[in-house]
């Protein structure tokens, strides 16, 4: 069940179907066998979107000031920030990525600094955005449909086989892992997600000190990178994190509202890089490395991050983030994207890089089809989940009082949520799994399904009951 494509194939996300640099990278370069030329790209879709006037540049090892300055003028280009991640400096890299600004069209100045022999590679700062449209009650009623198993009460055999799994194995804790939600933020107070919000065991809060010295000030929930501060939840706006923190670890029990896969036990914590106008690169980098460094600073049994968000195109930076996951043993769980779009010769990113920790998440339906929007690859996406029609938590209210609520969205950004939830789930029960041994379960134990055969890798849809 590997994936067996070449980068050179790889690309897209979950709002674009065609995704490739605005510029052709030029000929032995790095990025020339990773990304595609636009004129390379034949996916039909929206084209990916990206940041005027920003690029992302990661100078060679050992490159001058006076190098740098020079590649720099070739396009135009003023260094706006350093992004030198604690997670990049453990991984040996000591240079770092440059986020420059420039007056020039993104693709004239990438021209410019790729023909630059002090330029390793140099990409757009890529726009990401999710993907989701618009005893516990939920689950009593029959709402809950992705939770059930054909033999369960409410019972739909196409739902994730999670409440199967908690009467297998008795109960539905996730004692001890922490799952990292990469996203808008979450409402942590929600009545349903209070008792399985995580904090930084690092950070002491509201002490205006960075504690635990990983550069962020009181990230006790987590950091917004958006908006740059410690304040992951900014109000109602925060509903698509919210209700992806609701299917993980959803409060079981407690008689009211949603359970998620993980009903009591796990702990989430949050890196909030998608605003209002969506995310950048930049961010889904830091975000990325955030957690990285927390679980290797702090030994957290951090399992996975979940990742329903794309967009953009292939992006080096963003790779090596992922692969940095990968060496501590976090999984990176992402979404298949909303344009109904065959990945393999099309284009996911970032659910489509082949790093040995990504696990790439298409939308099934109750009835078991394959939802009408979800993309899939027969190479690349490796399972589907119940992705149209979830319950889960939101906030709901004014700016100025946010109420908890619960609402139904559908999207791959649905059902990747699923997936990190039995990722959790197999972590609490297998103390000790590595990434590698909880991805092969959760792709073993796929239950094969028609809709999905020759469209995911597995040719199957989740069943947490089956490991």
């Amino acid at each position: 069940m590997r994936r067996t494509r070449s980068l050179a194939l790889l690309g897209g996300g979950l709002l674009a179907a065609a995704c490739s640099d605005p510029a052709s990278p030029p000929a032995g370069s790095p990025e020339a066998s990773g990304a595609p030329s636009l004129s390379q790209a034949a996916a039909p879709g929206r084209a990916p979107e990206f940041v005027a006037g920003e690029l992302l540049v990661k100078f060679r090892a050992g490159t001058t000031a006076e190098g740098r300055g020079a590649a720099l003028r070739a396009a135009n280009g003023q260094a706006a920030e350093r992004l030198l991640t604690a997670a990049m400096r453990r991984g040996g890299d000591a240079e770092g990525l440059v986020l420059v600004r420039t007056p020039m069209d993104v693709p004239g100045a990438l021209r410019a600094l790729r023909a630059r022999g002090e330029v390793e590679y140099a990409e757009p700062n890529w726009i990401y955005q999710h993907a989701a449209t618009s005893n516990d009650t939920y689950f009593t009623n029959g709402s809950l449909w992705g939770m059930y198993g054909a033999a369960t009460t409410p019972a739909n055999q196409f739902g994730s086989g999670a409440a199967a799994a908690w009467a297998k194995a008795g109960g539905y804790a996730c004692t001890g892992v922490y799952v990292g939600i990469i996203d808008e933020g979450y409402m942590f107070a929600h009545t349903d997600l209070a008792a399985n919000a995580g904090v930084n065991p690092g950070e002491t809060a509201g002490n205006g000190r960075d504690d635990d010295g990983n550069g962020y000030v009181d990230d006790v929930r987590g950091w917004d990178f958006d908006g740059n501060n410690s304040t992951v939840f900014d109000g109602t706006g925060d509903d698509h994190g919210t209700h992806v923190a609701g299917t993980i670890g959803g409060t079981g029990g407690n008689g009211t509202g949603v359970i998620g896969v993980c009903g009591s036990g796990i702990k989430l914590l949050n890196a909030k890089f998608l605003g209002s106008r969506g995310g950048t690169t930049a961010n889904a980098v830091k975000a990325v490395d955030y957690f990285t460094d927390l679980k290797t600073r702090h030994g957290l049994n951090l399992v996975a991050t979940n990742n329903s968000w794309g967009g953009g195109g292939y992006s080096q930076a963003l790779k090596d983030a992922i692969a940095r996951a990968n060496n501590a043993g976090i999984l990176f769980i992402a979404a298949a994207g909303n344009s109904t779009v065959d990945c393999d010769p099309g284009s996911c990113y970032p659910a489509e890089y082949p790093d040995a920790n990504v696990i790439a998440v298409a939308s099934i339906t109750s009835t078991g089809a394959i939802s009408s929007f979800s993309n899939f690859g027969a190479t690349t996406i490796d399972i589907g989940a119940p992705g149209s029609a979830i319950w889960s938590t939101v906030p709901t209210g004014s700016r100025n009082r946010v109420t908890s609520g619960y609402a139904s969205y559908s999207g791959t950004s649905m059902a990747t949520p699923h997936v990190a939830g039995a990722a959790a789930l197999y972590a609490a029960r297998n103390a000790g799994a590595s990434a590698a041994t909880i991805k092969s379960a959760i792709l073993s134990a796929a239950t094969p399904t028609s809709s999905l055969a020759g469209k995911t890798v597995t040719g199957g849809r989740l069943n947490v009951s089956g490991f």
